[in-house]
């Protein structure tokens, strides 16, 4: 009994110390299928997706969606917490309980083990129960070293967690403006149709070219992370990048312009983060249920990007080279998204949709009581020439 409790001590410390070490410093994704992470978000996402879908208000869904995020983190830290301290524990056991326990004999001996080994590890020193062996003092200063190597770590991995996470969602707040809510590539294209829009639209292909460089680089370290939902539900990591994807597939296939480069190698490590993380879910791709851009869709973009003036190449073959692109990325989106259950965004924005920053607008103005039409945030449309000319007037009667 006593030799199994050793064996079961060891494996039990050197499995939680190991997939410890490979969650949060090692910084690459850790191979191997038997890890505590592993198994622990296995076992409890699946449940919690089947309890949550059958809420039927979609805002409180989303909302239980963005719990477990957090959640899972906290449960994960006292999972590894309660096996380093069953760990010590059996080895505790293994060699006789050797302590003098003040509550008399008749106190179980693996309970008083569990007592040793959970006020050593979390440093309290109450000293009701003393060691009479040298090698059982040497394990408890073991322990409580081990003790306060875990919570220092632990101090220390937050704040990378979560700064990794704020620097994510920064760029997505910023496509809020820029493509609509959720993000579409028709929007985002003609946000950028006006005077010196391709140069804009480059240097904004260039920065989610990092953004999906610092994506892959953190979410391929600290998977969990892509558990967390952005701040508002109609936006999430997944439909930002599959957004951004949609349209560097546009702007090669079909769209002449200098940005055209720039979104060759923003295409390029954008899928790349994408195939890797749904690797790291061991999600295979998986053609999508429903045609997300079909002839009648892909014919209303094409007729609202030329009358905002997107210079479209106008040719048959287009439409096949958009349709090889799509298929290197959208198996893996969906792959991910259904995993995730994060919806994929449309390439047409719905009629009479809002930005975020306007429902917010919005809400404010009624939550204020201001009367209808004083701030009608939503209703505002001010063109790129309004702004120009006005601008050149300033320009031209200040000098």
């Amino acid at each position: 009994m006593q030799f199994a409790a050793l064996i079961g001590g060891v494996l039990c410390l050197g499995t939680v110390l190991l997939d410890a070490f490979q969650t949060i410093i090692l910084p690459r994704r850790p191979r191997g299928r038997f890890r505590v992470t592993r198994f622990f978000y296995l076992l409890t996402w699946m449940p919690w997706v089947a309890v949550t879908r059958r809420i039927s208000s979609r805002r409180a869904r989303e909302t239980m969606y963005s719990i477990y995020g957090p959640l899972s983190l906290i449960l994960l830290l006292v999972l590894w917490a309660v096996m380093l301290v069953s760990g010590f524990a059996l080895l505790y056991y293994s060699m006789g309980s050797p302590f003098v326990d003040q509550m008399g004999s008749g106190f179980s001996r693996l309970r008083t083990d569990l007592y040793v080994s959970g006020t050593t590890l979390f440093t309290l020193g109450l000293g009701d129960v003393l060691p009479r062996s040298l090698h059982a003092r040497e394990l408890l200063v073991l322990e409580s070293g081990m003790g306060l190597g875990f919570v220092a770590l632990v101090i220390g991995y937050l704040p990378v967690f979560y700064g990794a996470f704020s620097r994510r969602e920064v760029n997505i707040a910023l496509l809020d403006a820029r493509a609509g809510s959720p993000p579409t590539a028709t929007e985002l294209l003609r946000r950028h149709s006006f005077e010196g829009g391709a140069e804009a639209l480059g240097k904004l292909f260039e920065e989610w070219e990092r953004w999906a460089a610092e994506l892959l680089e953190s979410h391929l370290s600290y998977p969990n992370l892509c558990y967390y939902r952005s701040q508002h539900d109609n936006q999430s990591w997944l439909s930002a990048l599959t957004a951004i994807l949609d349209t560097c597939a546009l702007q090669i296939s079909s769209i002449r312009g200098p940005a055209a480069r720039q979104a060759q190698l923003t295409f390029a490590i954008a899928r790349h983060a994408l195939v890797d993380l749904s690797q790291v879910f061991s999600q295979k791709p998986c053609k999508p249920l429903e045609e997300r851009l079909p002839t009648e869709v892909f014919q209303s973009m094409c007729s609202q990007l030329s009358t905002a003036g997107v210079n479209l190449c106008g040719d048959a073959a287009s439409s096949v080279r958009l349709e090889e692109l799509r298929g290197l990325y959208e198996p893996y989106a969906w792959a991910l998204g259904q995993h995730l259950r994060m919806d994929l965004p449309p390439w047409v924005p719905a009629p009479r949709a809002k930005d975020s920053w306007q429902t917010v607008a919005r809400l404010h103005s009624q939550a204020q009581n201001v009367p209808p039409g004083v701030l009608e945030i939503q209703d505002i449309q001010v063109s790129d020439q309004a702004v120009s000319t006005r601008l050149h007037d300033e320009e031209h009667h200040h000098f």
